[in-house]
Order: structure tokens, then C-alpha cells, then sequence
């Protein structure tokens, strides 16, 4: 937003989502930004964000699904075969209504059912085929507790977090750029509706930061914590803020790397003894 604010896209329940959340915080601040009493989170708008899924489910943009994970998997087709549609998908805007209200009501168990956009089945864009926008996961949010067992996916969040956060650029990584048509589609829908109350957002992609020599996925460190390989995720050996930190890398040294790289729109892997080189530099002086 104009101000600056972050807003974390925290859509997943869990005791390891309050870790990462905490982790992503004290890095930040750590970097030397703060942003005062700025800080939100997408479930502080949970019920806003359901009203407006029944609002899709009102106009017939959305519908609720009983095809299991694996069915839905098998229904979306390929990148070179088109997918199909699911035997649920012309319920009348009742019917959804009554359902989506009961899974929220928590009637149905895990995976029971799941509230799905309707766009189209044959998209060229395999993201457009119908994606999930709520399922149900009996699990306590770090912030709301058990108020729900509904949760909304990631790209559902996304763009309806930056619209009532009044974010007039979301930027994100290069892997989402094939997820803009749907961020913009979803906001169209509710624009469409008139329950936006800022121009909706834009969103732009850039390319992630990669080191050689280093591994930065999420998911294959999270199995090196998990394994006991390393100590923890603030282990020096770990490409984290907090293992950089514990390393004794200075702040200013990092944030004077990412300005001399700049930011790209190509996917780029930079050379790790360049960021060394900036280490030492700041050390010499300190």
C-alpha cells in the first residue's frame, strides 16, 4: 500500500505457519524496517472474505464440490489435454449456498467437500480450470483459533487481501505470473459485484534472489529441519535470515547487496562470493 504496510497471507492453520510468521517479522525488523502499528494478516478479514465467496456463489461464479483431491487432480486434465467438468458443477446458486454454509458450519469432514471458481474446464491455462477457493481443515488458526474449519486457498487470500488492504501493487515471484489471470479474474468478479473498496490491485513478478551454491526452497530446507540434519532454522549453515544473522553477516551488508543486484525480471543466480565480498567490505569498516 501507499503507506508501506505489509499484510501476511497467513491461510493456513498450524503451529509451523505461527513459526514462519514470527521468523518473517524479526527478519524484517532485524533489516532495520519498521512498520510501526502497520502490520496486517488476511484472517483479521476471514468473514469479509467469505461473505465475498458467497457473493461469487450468488452470481454462479462459484460452486461446491464433493470430487476428492485425487478426482479433482484427474479431472483438470494436462497442459496439452483439456480438462472436464465435474458432475457438481451446475448446482443451482441454492444449493451451493446451502452447502458452502454447511461446510462452514463444519457438517462435512477433511476433504469432504471443497467451494471451486467456475471459469472454464478447457483453459489453455491450467490454473483457470476451476481452481479451489475454500476447503475444509478442522485444524486451529494461530490467530483465530478454532472460529473456523473453512479455509481459503493462497490464491483465493492473495488479491482479495490486497484489495481491502488498498494495495495498489502486489508483487510476487516469477512462479505466480501464470496466477495473475487468475488474481485478476477473481477481483474482476467482485468489482463486477461493487464490495471493492479501492481501484483493484495490480499485480507484477520478479525474479526470486538465488545464490550458487545455495538452496533456497522453502520445502527442501524445511526437510533438512525436519530431518535433525541441521539444528534448527536459525542453524549458520542455512541460507535464513536468522542463519545469516547467527552466521554474522551484518544487516547493512545484506541490504547493500540487494540494492547493487537491482531486481530483474529474468530468472538470475548471482554469485555467492559476490554477497561474501559485501560481508567483508562492511567488516572491515566495523
Amino acid at each position: 500500500p501507499p503507506d508501506g504496510r505489509p499484510i501476511v497471507a497467513e491461510t493456513h492453520p498450524g503451529k509451523e505457519e505461527q513459526e514462519f510468521i514470527g521468523a518473517v517479522q524479526a527478519g524484517v525488523r532485524w533489516l532495520g524496517v519498521d512498520w510501526g502499528d502497520h502490520l496486517y494478516f488476511a484472517s483479521d478479514k476471514f468473514e469479509r472474505r467469505y461473505e465475498w465467496a458467497e457473493h461469487l456463489i450468488s452470481e454462479g461464479n462459484a460452486y461446491v464440490d464433493d470430487l476428492s483431491a485425487d478426482e479433482i487432480r484427474e479431472y483438470r486434465g494436462t497442459l496439452t489435454e483439456p480438462g472436464r467438468n465435474s458432475p457438481h458443477r451446475d448446482r443451482t446458486p441454492d444449493e451451493n449456498l446451502d452447502l458452502f454454509r454447511r461446510m462452514r458450519a463444519g457438517e462435512f469432514d477433511n476433504g469432504g467437500r471443497v467451494l471451486r471458481a467456475k471459469i472454464d474446464m478447457a483453459s489453455g491455462n491450467i490454473n483457470l480450470r476451476d481452481p479451489v477457493l475454500y476447503r475444509i481443515l478442522r485444524a486451529p488458526h494461530p490467530r483465530t483459533g478454532d472460529a473456523w474449519c473453512i479455509y481459503p486457498t493462497y490464491d483465493f487470500a492473495h488479491g482479495q487481501s490486497d484489495a481491502i488492504g488498498g494495495v495498489t501493487h502486489s508483487l510476487c515471484s516469477l512462479e505466480f505470473d501464470s496466477h495473475r489471470a487468475l488474481y485478476d479474474w477473481y477481483l474482476d468478479r467482485l468489482n463486477e459485484l461493487g464490495v471493492l473498496e479501492f481501484t483493484p490491485p495490480r499485480q507484477f513478478e520478479f525474479a526470486r534472489l538465488e545464490l550458487t551454491h545455495t538452496i533456497t526452497s522453502k520445502r527442501k530446507l524445511a526437510t533438512l529441519v525436519a530431518d535433525g540434519v541441521v539444528d534448527g532454522w536459525d542453524d549458520p549453515r542455512l541460507p535464513t535470515l536468522r542463519g545469516l544473522r547467527r552466521r554474522g553477516y551484518p544487516a547493512e551488508s545484506i541490504r547493500e547487496f540487494c540494492d547493487f543486484i537491482g531486481v530483474s525480471k529474468t530468472n538470475s543466480r548471482h554469485e555467492i562470493e559476490l554477497l561474501e565480498s559485501f560481508i567483508r567490505t562492511r567488516l572491515n569498516k566495523v
